[in-house]
């Protein structure tokens, strides 16, 4: 995930192909852990939860098998199961590829030596003339690390034929959002679906409210470990949020279901919006995607300028790679825009090199357009370095979400853990 000052522009630019060599590959299903492989093979793991995408990735991993006369094994891992997988085979049995998050969750293995530095291809390929400031998502210290693969712009969604047929209109202030609520209420459905099982979808929800009510500046400080969770410009952050809890405006038993799960209210008419990316697409039938928008999220206070959640996921090179050369060959393959747009399509993914064709999915057409007039921030908590920390403050925003009464408990025990990861 990253932090962008200002977005790039999405004009189209010239790109210049990589050369290549021939051959054959084999590429493999879904397998726990990375497969055994042989001195020249190209491994490499992925958390796909989009099957259209994954069988992207694998014809894409089939095409450079050919091309390069290499053996491609691709192991698509459960997403959640992954962001702890990766701390282990990192460190011992590293593919030669893996993907990830970009920002400080990829700085975390940066500091630590387990991603390769990469700036070579980056120089090799010209990759910064596409990227713009989506480069700096994968750059520490002047070094590249990564390449990011796409990104997600957050927002309120909803299906246009429910706002029709209850007549309700996109909030876009505290008090319209307060109406908005009250009406869906009154026909029957839940103003906000969200599912916490997996926690970052509350904290989500916490990133936005606070970017609306405090601004950027306070926020990264807080994600910096600069701002204490007790300080009181939090405050109306929590009051706000905790009188939308009181009214019902969430999906009730939140904690037991997953995104997906929610995402499914809002695509059967149960539920009016939903705050995530447009990856919830997947909970839609292609016959249903029509239907469904996209707005930004309610204006909290009009002094507070517009700043937009905007999460971006990478792909990398462990450092403990075997086949690194083979690695970067399928990097600059994988990376020709005809092949990445091919497995951004699925996943409603915000290209990240400004030479790609304009995407099938209207959704992220008007992504991109608001990204050209919006300032952003890492999703919540990928910011943090240290998992500890990202997961006592998720836990402490899904305790929140289920038990705002026990406020106070829980912002202190968070401002503990934030004290002890961040030595204050």
């Amino acid at each position: 995930m990253v932090f962008l000052k200002h977005f790039p522009s999405t004009t189209r630019r010239s790109f210049l192909k990589g050369a290549g060599a021939v051959s054959a590959a084999a590429v493999t299903g879904s397998f726990p852990m990375p497969a055994i492989a042989q001195a020249q093979d190209v491994t490499i793991i992925s958390s796909e939860n989009n099957g259209a995408a994954l069988d992207a990735l694998k014809a894409i991993a089939a095409g450079f098998g050919k091309e390069a006369g290499v053996n491609v094994v691709v192991n698509n891992m459960d997403h959640e199961a992954h962001k702890t997988a990766i701390r282990n085979y990192l460190v011992a049995g590293a593919p030669d590829i893996c993907f990830w998050f970009s920002g400080n969750r990829m700085r975390a293995f940066v500091k630590r030596g387990l991603f390769d530095d990469i700036s070579d291809l980056f120089e090799k390929e010209k990759y910064k003339d596409v990227l713009g400031a989506t480069a700096g998502a994968v750059t520490e210290d002047g070094k590249q690390y990564g390449l990011p693969t796409g990104g997600t712009l957050w927002g309120m969604f909803y299906r246009k034929d429910v706002f029709d047929q209850y007549g309700l209109t996109v909030p876009k202030t505290a008090e319209e959002f307060l109406a908005y609520g009250e009406k869906c209420k009154a026909a029957g459905i839940t103003p906000v679906a969200i599912g916490t099982k997996e926690l970052w979808p509350a904290a989500g929800w916490f990133d936005q409210m606070n970017l609306r009510i405090n601004g950027l500046d306070r926020h990264m400080a807080l994600m910096n470990g600069e701002m204490s969770y007790l300080d009181p410009a939090l405050t109306p952050v929590f009051d706000q949020w905790e009188a939308m809890i009181s009214k019902g405006f969430f999906t009730p038993n939140h904690t037991s279901f997953g995104w997906q799960e929610a995402a499914a209210l809002l695509a059967q008419k149960k539920a009016g919006m939903m705050n995530l990316g447009a990856f919830l697409r997947s909970a839609f039938t292609e016959a249903d995607l029509p239907q469904l928008a996209y707005a930004t999220f309610p204006v909290l206070d009009a002094k507070v300028g517009h700043f937009e959640e905007f999460s971006v996921n990478s792909i990398h090179i462990p450092a403990k790679a075997k086949n690194k050369q083979g690695a970067r060959e399928f990097l600059a393959y994988f990376y020709r825009p005809e092949n990445l747009a091919t497995y951004l399509e699925p996943g409603g993914n915000v290209p990240p090199r400004n030479d790609l064709p304009p995407s099938k999915d209207p959704l992220v057409n008007i992504a991109v357009e608001t990204m050209k007039t919006v300032q952003g921030t890492s999703q919540y908590y990928d910011r943090d370095s240290d998992p500890d920390m990202a997961q006592a403050g998720l836990v402490g925003f899904q305790e929140f979400m289920a038990k705002p009464d026990r406020r106070k408990a829980i912002l202190t025990r968070l401002e503990g853990t934030r004290k002890r990861i961040y030595k204050i």
